[in-house]
């Protein structure tokens, strides 16, 4: 219990009320009455104060919340006793998270129910608690203050935010895939799946014509066929050091863990099964699965990974994937590799093209293009110039290296990597390579 405003303010009042006695001591026994009835109206104060307040508090909340999206809370007072009371209530919302309209003070009145709303936004992924409520009751007289806490514990868990691969989502389907820069490459003919019967449309194969169909209806019947489904999708994702370089305020990691979410909505749409395996320190595995239930697995499973200080290591985590992962799949390596990394990185293809299909999808800093953008108009830009188109003629000619290895590369830079990825995928669909 501490002191109010309004208790420090006539106390200072009484003082300064002192310093006439001090020239008229006839005023003496005024001001020590005065004195006496302030005291005894200051005591009542705080004894009214030092009782808990009967309040039951609930808090509404959503347990599952994007990261860098404003979230609403709700705290619900119920007073079940005879007198308002006025009140400053202060949500203890997890630490890193920003917040508005939080403290909130209030009056209560007796028998009531109050609903206080407002708003987090977490800055990360992962998991979170609410770790209780701290109520402050303002005494009658407004002279003291007294804190009660509520123990009011609630767990939340900040997935990634889907707003950013929403608009992806909702058009990925197989006729509105274009909008988002994705190309349809659909293949008919032999080594794909029966889809359909149709009409005949110019440009058809002879092949494709069904025969004793059209003779049935008296008119040109087509077989359609689809890409292949029931494949296996594996993404092998790294979360060591390289993966915690940070753009606009976003870092690899959060961008390709988007990208590979998209991928998986797309794949799973097509009837492919999706898994995944992070390596760099942080390792995670989740066997391939179907249906739509596949991306939620894959959140559950991936939405508090953070990047580490560790060196990702390629080779292990091949090895690893030709232990876990008998069946063909197409295994798409999500990193950001140095020079230094290739070697490994070589091996590990290596390794797992003796079985997969394996997409190396390199993410490229975005400083780069913006440096060889800029003008060279000193000895400083010059060198800085030509360090980085060294740089990107040694990191062109270790992606060639693996494409004669056999392994699919895509050099790009954080924000490419979602479309790329889903063209990379239809692409291999629609080839039949798998």
């Amino acid at each position: 219990m501490t002191p109010a405003r309004a208790l420090l303010a006539a106390g200072l009042v009484l003082c300064l009320s002192a310093l006439p006695v001090a020239f008229w001591p006839q005023l003496g026994a005024a001001w020590w009455a005065v004195a006496c009835v302030l005291l005894g109206v200051v005591l009542l104060d705080a004894l009214l104060v030092r009782q808990l307040p009967p309040l039951t508090i609930t808090r509404s909340l959503r347990h599952s919340i994007p990261v860098e999206v404003w979230s609403k809370v709700m705290l619900e007072l119920t007073h079940k006793g005879r007198h308002s009371l006025n009140l400053q209530v202060h949500d203890h919302y997890p630490g890193g998270f920003a917040v508005e309209a939080m403290p909130n003070a209030l009056i209560l009145p007796a028998g009531r129910t109050a609903k206080i709303t407002y708003r987090v936004k977490p800055s990360q992924r992962g998991d979170a608690a609410f770790n209780g409520v701290d109520v402050t009751v303002i005494s009658p007289l407004g002279m003291w203050q007294k804190k009660h806490h509520y123990q009011l514990r609630d767990q939340v868990k900040v997935f990634p935010n889907f707003q950013a691969i929403g608009r992806y989502a909702l058009l990925a389907t197989d006729h509105r895939l274009s909008q988002m820069g994705v190309k349809r490459r659909q293949r008919r003919g032999e080594g794909n799946d029966f889809h359909q019967l149709r009409e005949y449309r110019a440009g058809d194969s002879l092949r494709q014509i069904d025969w004793k169909a059209t003779s049935r209806y008296q008119k040109l019947i087509s077989k359609e066929y689809q890409d292949e489904r029931d494949q296996q999708v594996l993404f092998l994702l790294d979360s060591g050091r390289r993966m915690r370089h940070e753009e606009a305020g976003r870092i690899h990691l959060d961008q390709a863990l988007n990208a590979m979410l998209l991928l998986a909505h797309v794949a799973s749409q097509q009837g492919d099964a999706v898994g995944m395996l992070s390596f760099g320190g942080s390792q995670r595995w989740l066997p391939p699965r179907k249906g739509a239930g596949a991306v939620k697995a894959l959140l559950s499973r991936l939405y508090d990974l953070t990047a580490t200080h560790d060196a990702a290591d390629f080779l292990v985590a091949a090895k690893q994937v030709m232990s876990l992962q008998r069946r063909r799949a197409l295994v798409i390596i999500l990193t950001n590799t140095r020079d230094e990394d290739h070697e490994d990185l070589i091996s590990a293809v290596q390794q797992l093209k003796r079985r997969h299909l394996v997409v190396v999808a390199n993410l490229r800093e975005q400083i780069l293009d913006e440096v060889l953008a800029r003008p060279v108009t000193d000895l400083d830009s010059a060198l800085q110039f030509h360090a980085v188109n060294d740089y990107l003629e040694s990191r062109r000619k270790s992606l060639d290296h693996l494409k004669h290895q056999g392994a699919i590369t895509l050099d790009l830079e954080a924000p490419q990597l979602p479309v790329a990825l889903v063209n990379g995928y239809l692409m291999v669909k629609a080839s039949g390579a798998l």
